[in-house]
């Protein structure tokens, strides 16, 4: 079971059970006189990721956040880090580029948008998912790092980002949570005014961003071929430059502060084919392509004059990185209407995701050495479901929607570090980090859906098979472990309608992660003074959560409002490269004589809570007023030494005022980004002996935006991002930066400052 630790929450500035207990109060209050008001649930919005199954989102016992197309449009939200910029214990990390192509391993900033952070827990730990189907994981080793960003927001709907475990129903890696992008189809843009159809339609976009120079242009082309049969094809392409910082050194060496030269290109591809041969089935053919290409010159790794001569003094260095995802998927659903199944569901995808690094560095020794890097990263993917669902009458006042299905998936993964030394320096030798693998899941899963007017319980379990094989050893060279293990996945989650205007709910679910290829089988032996070992491990165990979750949800006719409290326990967490031996004084950045080793050595617990929803002020001055607002705060702690977990964000208050009539509307957002003090920071956590991680001040941020309609089928759209030029900066970017290094350094970490997005949309 789950200990819910209340000495811990009230020595919390806020507690999230008392907050969600005041809401519980507040609901029961105003049961009496809010039954007799509009029915509950006025705002049907309908979700698919929650529950596997088209779900009214009010009916899920589960904490979830939806970004709908006119957010996009609205937020002009182009990648990943805009997506969260609003959302309370949700961060996306993207560091400057600052990383180093040889020598001592640093990847600050190489992986871009690093990936999604939920309530404490990023990285693999989050699934991500597109149209339902995997997204590559995330890679970091030596000086190489590959970030989760293979997506163009300019292919997608919506995005739907579930908030605590997800295991249940999509398997491993859901620990912390997941994130669904759901692309376009080509109805979407094939209804006309009064909803009739068109045989042609479609979308053109084009779009400014100030922070990095980016300018991005979407055009999509929609048809009707005949009555059963419907296209789109989409085609974007977006440059851009590094993200601009509010550092003011230019310098051409490791003191520079502004953000080194850098170009950035992104280009997709979504084409879709909908038949649809009669009433009872769909069938959705779809191809994605994405290629994301950058090239930095990293006048940061310069060494500052006077120069010695050494292998370690820098002169020049330069890096550029593809990533390219194809993905093909038939997604086919049909209504049998039999005794078994009402709806039926299945899915074959195959998507090939490669990711290249290539890099090299001048160094000041005699004669000048030249020394490359190319590093190769690589999932192949094929993944298959199955699934069922089957609605029944109970009684005269309940029904069961029960859903079971199969999952399929298997993954090969590949990696290649080469490159070459040029005299007098040593010869590199080429190598693997870890042998060629597959990854393969097989997993039954089955949830009923309990419903009734006042109440819905929603029990479900999962029993998931995962097999980590290794395929060939071939430029690996060392023995080599494979692991299989199987993990069963419960939940239990309720919802009670208190009063049409008034719910609550209470979820528990679990989670688990499977060890990846890298951490089981990572192996690299010092062979110089220059180098630490890391070893693998044959022993690692999947790391597994418990959660439990309340909520209160109103759905007033001016007010909507969402409280949310959450406690978890994470055992087994896997710990990248912990230190097992050498001197702590030297270590710190994988220094010789040092042995590193990936280990399940965390427990942690992490609490918190999230407050949202928007106020409806009514007409006033031709036009409709309102407040969207958030807040919400996470602690975590690590069980065996009592300290705070420093993945956790601080704590971000967002309020908004916005007016909006038939042909404009405007919008001020204010931001408040708490501080990280010392208190909530492990001094020890990855560094070396003697240091600690720097403090970062709290920060308020004011945005406004406007957006004219010049006609229903023309809209543009322009903010000012940063309107006071704040200079401050986000823990998610700064999580590691020492002391002593932000002392010189703190300003290339820095957000943007004042700068203009415009963005045009016509559709056709």
């Amino acid at each position: 079971m789950i200990k819910i630790h209340m000495a811990v929450l009230r020595r919390s500035r806020f507690s999230a059970l008392s907050v969600c207990a005041a809401g519980v109060a507040l609901a029961c209050m105003t049961c009496g006189a809010a039954w007799a008001q509009a029915p509950f649930g006025t705002l049907k919005e309908v979700v698919v990721s929650g529950s596997r199954n088209e779900a009214v989102r009010d009916d899920l016992p589960l904490s979830m956040d939806v970004v709908t197309p006119t957010d996009l449009e609205q937020k002009q939200i182009v990648d990943i880090k805009d997506l969260v910029a609003d959302l309370p214990n949700v961060s996306v990390k993207h560091a400057p580029a600052r990383f180093g192509v040889a020598g001592r391993p640093n990847t600050t900033g190489r992986d871009g948008n690093a990936g999604f952070n939920i309530r404490g827990l990023g990285g693999n730990r989050v699934l991500m998912l597109v149209d339902g189907i995997r997204l590559p994981r995330s890679y970091v080793n030596g000086n190489s790092a590959f970030g989760r960003d293979t997506i163009s927001l300019d292919l997608l709907k919506r995005i739907e980002l579930v908030r605590g475990p997800s295991s249940v129903l999509y398997g491993s890696d859901g620990i912390a949570g997941l994130v669904n992008f759901i692309t376009y189809e080509p109805s979407d843009f094939l209804t006309g005014t009064g909803a009739e159809s068109k045989n042609l339609g479609g979308r053109v976009a084009a779009g400014w961003s100030g922070d990095d120079d980016g300018l991005r242009v979407a055009t999509t082309v929609a048809g009707r071929a005949s009555e059963t049969v419907q296209w789109m094809l989409t085609g974007t392409t977006q440059t851009a430059n590094g993200l601009h910082t509010l550092g003011s050194n230019d310098a051409a060496n490791v003191t520079r502060t502004t953000a080194n030269p850098q170009t950035n290109r992104n280009d997709s591809l979504l084409a879709k084919l909908v038949i649809q041969p009669d009433a009872s089935q769909k069938h959705v053919l779809t191809l994605e392509h994405v290629d994301k290409k950058s090239d930095t010159e990293l006048l940061s790794s310069r060494a500052k004059p006077p120069l010695t001569v050494s292998s370690s003094t820098v002169l020049s260095e330069n890096a550029n990185q593809d990533q390219r995802r194809d993905r093909l998927t038939w997604d086919a659903r049909y209504q049998p209407r039999m005794a078994w199944a009402d709806q039926l569901q299945t899915v074959v995808s195959l998507q090939n995701s490669d990711a290249q690094d290539n890099g090299q560095t001048i160094v000041n020794t005699a004669p000048n050495a030249l020394r490359t890097r190319n590093t190769l990263y690589s999932e192949h993917a094929r993944q298959a479901s199955v699934q069922a669902s089957k609605t029944l009458p109970i009684s005269a006042d309940w029904t069961a929607r029960n859903t079971y299905g199969l999952d399929l998936a298997s993954t090969d993964i590949t990696s290649w570090f080469g490159g070459a030394d040029a005299a007098p320096l040593p010869a590199y030798v080429p190598k693997k980090y870890f042998p060629d693998s597959r990854d393969s899941t097989a997993a039954l899963y089955a949830q009923s859906e309990l419903g009734s007017e006042r109440w819905s319980v929603t029990p479900g379990v999962r029993l998931e098979r995962f097999v980590l094989d290794v395929t060939s050893l071939d430029g690996y060279g060392q023995p080599a472990t494979s692991l299989s293990g199987t993990q069963w996945t419960p939940k239990i989650g309720t919802v009670f309608r208190a009063a049409p205007e008034w719910s609550v709910f209470a979820n528990y679910a679990t989670g688990f992660r499977a060890p990846n290829a890298t951490q089981l089988n990572g192996f690299s032996e010092s062979t110089s003074s220059g180098y630490a070992t890391y070893l693998s491990n044959p022993d690692l165990k999947p790391e597994t959560s418990k959660n439990i979750e309340f909520g209160v949800r109103g759905r007033m006719d001016r007010l909507t409002v969402d409280v949310a409290a959450f406690t978890g326990d994470y055992n087994q967490l896997i710990v990248d490269k912990k230190l097992l031996s050498g001197n702590p004084a030297a270590c710190g950045a994988l220094a010789p004589g040092c042995v590193y080793q990936s280990v399940n050595v965390d427990n942690a617990t992490i609490w918190g809570f999230e407050l949202s929803g928007n106020m409806d002020w009514g007409y006033w001055a031709g036009g409709r007023w309102s407040t969207p607002f958030a807040y919400g705060q996470t602690r975590g702690r690590d069980n065996g030494t009592g300290r705070p977990l420093n993945s956790i964000d601080p704590a971000l208050l967002a309020l908004g005022l916005g007016y909006a009539n038939g042909t404009w509307s405007v919008r001020v957002d204010w931001r408040y980004h708490a501080a990280k003090n010392a208190s909530d920071v492990d001094p020890t956590a990855g560094l070396s002996s003697g240091t600690q991680y720097a403090d970062m001040p709290e920060a308020t941020t004011l945005d406004v935006s406007g957006q004219w309609r010049i006609r229903k089928d023309v809209r543009l759209t322009a903010a000012i991002i940063n309107l006071t030029d704040r200079k401050y900066w986000l823990w998610s970017d700064v999580q590691g930066l020492t002391t002593a290094s932000a002392a010189t350094l703190i300003d290339a970490y820095s957000q943007p400052g004042r700068h203009v997005n415009l963005s045009l949309v016509v559709d056709f």
